[in-house]
This record gives structure tokens, sequence and C-alpha cells, in this order.
């Protein structure tokens, strides 16, 4: 099947508003079904994978990333989320089994889900910076959309408006998922941003508005009419980058005790990626490699701290 998902980048032609809007939907019933998600569940990952989306592919360049957290206090627990700015994201959570009875509005119950005491994080990663930022807010809703927006007012102090949206079928599969993304550039008026604040409230949900046809472009264009400038439209996917080296690098990182264990006494590892569900078998014979690379590294490392307070002494 083609994919359907993808991201559009825009500005008004004013130049005074920055907008994306995404049809993720593919993306989202992929998560589903690698997580076997139930309807709330369901609904509380997607829109995280959509914001992610959107706030990865707005502020980051090359090969960052960045990881989006969510710890409310409500039975999904917490929602992790990784984007990249190449329009790839991947995501796992506490708790994927959660239906709820609708909300008030009869929705799915979100916030329900979620919880609306918590807080969201984000840690954006550069290659090679060992001093990733990390900023975070608390929880203002728990339907996530005015989260992500007091994220970036609180954090980035990039005023801004967030619509985030997943519809689930009665199977729990994905009929459609979404969102936009719109910012307030400077030299905007008090008059302009109150009028896009009336539009976006007249706006229908983006589930409604997918499950109508309409298109990533076609949203933007009910938010700013003939006033809207295309920039880039880019495909946008759920992808996994695990890998058994990957793995093996975290192996490396747990105590030899803890090692020396899994060989004695389990003779075998088994890993298991928490984005997509796939295992990496590490025998006994590997799990020794990598026990005996760590004691050597560990020697190494002892000589060298010896060798330098030795030359430290002769200075004296």
């Amino acid at each position: 099947m083609k994919s359907t998902d993808y991201l559009v980048k825009s500005m008004s032609k004013d130049g005074k508003f920055r907008a994306y809007a995404v049809n993720a939907t593919q993306l989202v019933e992929k998560a589903h079904e690698i997580h076997d998600t139930w309807s709330a569940s369901s609904a509380a990952l997607g829109r995280t994978l959509v914001g992610t989306l959107l706030l990865a592919t707005a502020g980051l360049e090359g090969e960052a990333g960045m990881t989006v957290k969510i710890q409310g206090n409500g039975p999904v627990g917490y929602i992790v989320a990784d984007g990249t700015a190449k329009g790839t994201v991947k995501g796992y959570m506490g708790n994927p089994h959660v239906n709820l009875p609708a909300n008030a509005k009869g929705k799915i119950d979100v916030a329900g889900a979620v919880g609306k005491k918590g807080t969201l994080s984000v840690t954006k990663m550069a290659p090679g910076d060992k001093t990733p930022y990390t900023g975070e807010v608390n929880l203002v809703s728990g339907e996530l959309g005015d989260d992500f927006t007091y994220y970036l007012a609180q954090s980035e102090q990039i005023p801004s408006a967030v619509g985030l949206s997943v519809f689930v079928n009665p199977d729990d599969s994905i009929k459609v998922a979404g969102g936009f993304m719109i910012q307030v550039l400077p030299g905007a008026s008090d008059e302009e941003i109150t009028k896009l604040e009336k539009t976006l409230k007249g706006l229908p949900l983006v589930s409604e508005m997918l499950r109508d046809g309409d298109t990533p472009e076609d949203i933007l264009k009910k938010i700013f009419g003939d006033q809207l400038k295309i920039l880039d439209t880019m495909p946008v996917r759920y992808e996994c980058d695990c890998s058994k080296q990957r793995f093996a690098r975290a192996l490396e990182s747990i105590s030899t005790a803890d090692l020396k264990k899994l060989i004695d006494e389990d003779h075998h590892a088994e890993t298991v990626c928490q984005f997509c569900g796939k295992k990496y078998e590490f025998s006994e014979e590997e799990l020794q490699l990598i026990y005996d690379k760590k004691v050597a590294d560990a020697e190494a490392d002892k000589e060298i701290a010896e060798k330098e307070k030795q030359n430290k002494d002769q200075k004296k």
C-alpha cells in the first residue's frame, strides 16, 4: 500500500506565521500493531508520536535527534517517543492496554489515560554532543496538544498552537491520525494573532478533516486561505534503528558481576527492543567476549591511571 503519510512545511505569505501539518495515519497504525495498543493507549501514543514529529522536523537539523517523555498520573503511565529531522519517529509506553469510557464530548478520554498531573520533557541530541539540552514543563491538560503548546511557549519561548488527533476504529486499529503546529514569528501583531486564534477555534478536529479526505495542504489552507506559502513536503514514517551491536554496547555497560552471572547461570541473554519488539539473542560465547573486553578495558584504564599518578609523583 502506498504511504499517505507526509508532512508539509509552510509559512504565511507575510512571513508572520510558520505552519506545519502532517498525515501520520500509517505510522500510528504501525505503532498500534507493534505494541498492541487499545483505544485510549492508541490515541495517547499516537498523539505523542505526531507531536514529536512536528517538534523534530521544525526544531532539528541534519542528524540531530529528539526524545519526548510524558510522565502522567493516568493508567498509561509513561510515554516515550524519539523523532528526527528526517521525519522518522518511534515510541513506546508503560501500559498499552488502556480502554476508557468516552469523555464528556463523546471522544476518547486521552486526558484520563495520560493523567492531568505530571511532566512533559524534551531532550535534543546532536551527534557528538555530550551535554544534550532538556526542557521540561508540567502537564496542563493531559490532552497533549495543549501540553506541547505549553512546552513551546514556556521552554522555547515560541508562541504556538498545536493540534493533535487520532481516530481509533472499534477494533482498535487507526482510522486516521495527524496534526498541525502553528508558530508565531516576530512581527505578528496582536490583532493578527487574535484573528488566527479565532480561526483555529472554528477549525474541525484534524481527525475529522482527514476522514473527510483533506490533505495536510488542505488543513493549512483552511487556516491561512490564499495567504499560504508551501515551503516543503516530506515523507514521515515509523522507523526503529535498533541493532544487535547497539544492544551489545548496552550489555557492556552493566557490571562485570552481572555479566558473569548471565554467563555462569543463564548461559545466554535475550534482549528486546522496546520501540519495535525485535529480539536479539546473545550466546554464552558472545557474552564471554563482551565480558573479556570489559575486563581488559578496566585493566587498561587502571594501568593508565597508575602511570598518570606516577608521573604526578615524579613531578613533585
